[in-house]
């Protein structure tokens, strides 16, 4: 799939969003900074090309998820300040989603997350799932259904 015009982590991926730091970004992946940090580290990383969300996902993605969480803690541990168990990673379930591109959160420290944040970002609810529980569910797969 291509980048799609009108979405904003297209627009990111592809550079054609000169206000966002890139932190890292190869040809597959792309990290940057949260616009609306839940803690003191929030950083989201997205796949180059247009998905829209994790109900848009099967088994052959896993190797992409992977790569996904693998550069964020290569980024939570670059920092010098973080132990990457500690942080939290996950992403929200449409329709709870603000950006209808895949995007994986990592937030960190956890324990200085707000109310609301701890609420949002609440692991394994109806609107926000761990990459593990999305990994797992994605491994129950069966062809064809």
């Amino acid at each position: 799939m291509a980048s799609t015009p009108n979405c904003v982590f297209c627009k990111i991926a592809t550079g054609n969003d000169a206000g966002t730091e890139i932190l890292f970004q190869n040809e597959r992946i792309c990290i940057f900074k949260d616009i609306r940090p839940a803690s003191d580290f929030h950083f989201l990383a997205v796949p180059n090309h247009h998905i829209d969300g994790v109900n848009s996902l099967s088994a052959a993605d896993k190797p992409l998820l992977q790569e996904l969480k693998q550069e964020l803690v290569n980024i939570l541990q670059s920092t010098g300040q973080l132990d990457p168990s500690a942080a939290l990673f996950g992403f929200h379930i449409p329709p709870f989603t603000s950006v209808k591109h895949l995007h994986l959160h990592a937030i960190a420290p956890v324990g200085k997350m707000g109310f609301i944040s701890r609420m949002i970002f609440r692991p394994n609810t109806m609107w926000f799932k761990t990459d593990e529980a999305i990994l797992q569910s994605l491994s129950n797969d069966v062809p064809g259904q």
